[in-house]
């Protein structure tokens, strides 16, 4: 059994089953785009269906992170992170052991969604941890552990293309869905071994809420419905999208009549500041999103770039993240990063505004190095802001939710550099990115710039931070 840790340290035997289910969700993410071509060639798979490798983890995650979220604030850290990372073994089994056959393509799609779900435990999991652990410790603001995480999760983003092409050069294809077999089984044993039966933010069984089933169900169709729009821009597919949105207006009728709701609606509505920070989320996603696929595109077409060229003149824009991060990350306070980091994001899309067919990569380079600050600033901002804002009685669930938005940010993009670019990637098509990157940068230092709430970040306890929300007419009364 193991030692009971001091009473005035977050325990950091937690750090290893936190770090390790909080980036199985960004392997899966950047590990598949190296396989998609392998697996259509040995398959006969078209492009149209191997997409749904892609897609089909997006769908699963953007709806099932609150969701997730939700049933670890019920019930609890330990045994949702259990059965979530069963779910990425058996997703590694079903992946190397599917039939070689065209139709086989669905079984892996299948393996994704699961992969999906069960990675969806791992940072709403981590959240509840730390703030368990900063309300057993006294400690207001556990920077320090909000940084490894952020930090873990960005080295991953880097590494997980790499290992792909590791991985497919020397066992083929299935090794990239094969290793979540040991990953989802070390999940296991050291979420058994570390995490604690209880942590003291769940209810008591006696008092734990019903699950809104009829919310979750109409959440789940509003956001299916929404995404597979979005992914696919069409008059066809405008049915779907009046379905997502009557589902929307009904979910938040139900949710506001319901004494117990999967998304409450009335304490969301009212906290503003947790609002801006999802819209913030959206955004910053939106254009980390646009440069890592859109300019690499325009790399290999526009500039004429090797894909090896072209993943080494990205490789800046994470280095820095992580090394601003690294340098700032004990310092819990958010404005001024954000600020940063808005700024650092509008030059990097001035910059674009220069590049030409004949750039030199010095200063292509330049321009990912200066993108790489708001990367690292702006997320770190962002899950410190998370921290301090959400209820502590929902905060896996808000940082599921704050996943679910960084995905309709990665949708967003994909959605604009794909109208802007068409056929090829050009320079013409690279400078409207450019303008759009501008445009969004404005409209977040604008959100950031008069958003005066986040000068309680990090000054205060997270409660006390909660009490400066904007609160609801029905909770004023």
């Amino acid at each position: 059994m193991l030692a009971p840790a001091p009473a005035d340290r977050f325990d950091r035997r937690l750090l290893a089953p936190m770090m390790l289910g909080a980036v199985l969700n960004p392997i899966n993410t950047a590990i598949i785009a190296i396989a998609l071509t392998p697996i259509g060639i040995a398959l006969g798979a078209p492009a149209s269906e191997t997409v749904w490798l892609v897609s089909g983890l997006y769908l699963a995650t953007a709806i099932g992170q609150p969701l997730v979220g939700r049933l670890v604030d019920i019930y609890g850290v330990k045994r949702i992170f259990l059965a979530g990372g069963g779910l990425v073994a058996i997703a590694g089994l079903i992946g190397l052991l599917a039939p070689h056959s065209h139709e086989s393509v669905w079984w892996l799609v299948g393996a994704r969604v699961l992969l999906g779900l069960g990675t969806c435990a791992g940072y709403p999991a981590a959240m509840h941890m730390i703030r368990a652990e900063a309300q057993r410790t006294g400690l207001s603001s556990p920077a320090g552990i909000l940084t490894a995480l952020s930090v873990t999760t960005q080295t991953v983003s880097v590494i997980g293309p790499t290992l792909g092409g590791l991985l497919i050069g020397a066992w083929g294809w299935r090794a990239t869905f094969a290793v979540n077999l040991p990953l989802g089984l070390a999940n296991l044993v050291l979420g058994w071994i570390v995490f604690p039966r209880t942590t003291g933010l769940e209810p008591a069984p006696e008092d734990r809420p019903r699950i809104d089933g009829r919310g979750i169900l109409l959440f789940a169709i509003a956001m299916l419905g929404l995404l597979v729009f979005l992914l696919d821009i069409s008059v066809g597919l405008l049915g779907v999208l009046a379905i997502a949105l009557v589902a929307g207006a009904v979910l938040v009728w139900w949710e506001l009549r319901t004494p117990q709701p999967f998304i409450d609606v009335r304490v969301l509505a009212g906290n503003g500041p947790l609002l801006r920070t999802y819209l913030r989320s959206l955004l910053t996603m939106t254009i980390s999103y646009t440069f890592v696929y859109g300019f690499t595109q325009w790399l290999e077409d526009g500039r004429g770039l090797d894909a090896t060229t072209a993943g080494l003149v990205l490789l800046p824009v994470f280095a820095a993240g992580i090394a601003v991060a690294i340098s700032f990350g004990r310092r819990p306070e958010v404005t001024w990063k954000l600020m940063i980091g808005s700024v650092a994001q509008l030059l990097a899309g001035v910059l674009v505004l220069f590049m030409t067919g004949a750039s030199p990569i010095w200063f292509l380079v330049v321009a990912m190095l200066v993108l790489g600050i708001p990367q690292g600033l702006n997320n770190l901002a962002i899950q410190n802001s998370l921290y301090f804002q959400a209820d502590p009685d929902r905060i896996a669930s808000s940082a599921g939710l704050l996943r679910t938005f960084m995905y309709l940010g990665a949708i967003v993009a994909s959605i604009v550099y794909g109208n802007v670019y068409g056929a090829r990637a050009t320079t013409g098509g690279l400078h409207v990115l450019g303008c759009v990157v501008i445009g969004i940068s404005i409209v977040f230092f604008l959100l950031t710039a008069f958003d005066r709430s986040l000068r309680a970040v990090g000054r205060a306890a997270p409660a006390d931070v909660e009490a400066t929300r904007e609160r609801t007419p029905a909770e004023r009364a």
